[in-house]
């Protein structure tokens, strides 16, 4: 049995512990075939970054799911790891529009399922609460995808003063689901996702959006 204590992240701040910043840049799947695995991830939408093989016995190739500052890696001589051996999360605002994406790209999705501490059960989440509706994928190979919707961060799940957004269909949900929480949901709100795309392509640098 372990005894290491385990400290919250709070706790460890509160009582000065040094922090060093590290943010998770790449995960790395097994594949038997590259090019068919590069066709998939071409398919369902993902970035592709690099494709490079500088000899016979090496080729990277390395994908960015959209709105993700995480990438993936595969390729010839990545890893040892035994084809189809991953499993990997995803995290989606919206999974039924997500699996939907999929679905029309061509790919075979799992039926939608919730679990959480209440459960598991089929179907999503009754009142699709965060966290806990979900929804499986796989590449060729088999790596499994296993689709999240998480609308908003459990209190702790999120670094202080780090919060943003990677779409403006990200931050305006944000913003809709804050005005019903205030009780400012009626009326009109799409002014909200003019607001939305104004402020993410502020933050990119981008022109701003013309009214």
């Amino acid at each position: 049995m372990s005894t290491t204590e385990v400290v919250s992240s709070s706790a460890a701040t509160n009582a000065g512990a040094a922090r060093v910043e590290m943010k998770l840049e790449v995960v790395v799947i097994p594949v038997s075939d590259v090019d068919r695995a590069k066709e998939f991830y071409e398919k369902i939408g993902w970035r592709l970054n690099v494709d490079r093989s500088p000899n016979e016995d090496f080729r990277l190739v390395q994908f960015t799911p959209p709105g993700s500052c995480c990438s993936v890696h595969f390729g010839k001589g990545v890893t040892p790891a035994a084809p189809g051996s991953a499993k990997s999360f995803l995290v989606v605002a919206d999974i039924v529009a997500a699996r939907d994406h999929l679905v029309a790209a061509g790919v075979e999705v799992g039926e939608f399922f919730h679990d959480g501490p209440e459960g598991k059960g089929p179907g999503l989440h009754p009142e699709r609460l965060t966290y806990r509706s979900r929804a499986l994928f796989s590449d060729p190979d088999g790596n499994v995808w296993h689709m999240q919707e998480v609308t908003y961060r459990l209190p702790g799940r999120v670094e202080p003063g780090a919060t943003s957004f990677s779409s403006a269909d990200d931050l305006a949900r944000a913003l809709r689901r804050a005005a019903v929480a205030l009780g400012k949901g009626q009326g009109d709100l799409s002014w909200l996702d003019r607001y939305a795309e104004y402020v993410v392509r502020e933050q990119a640098g981008l022109e701003a959006p013309r009214s």
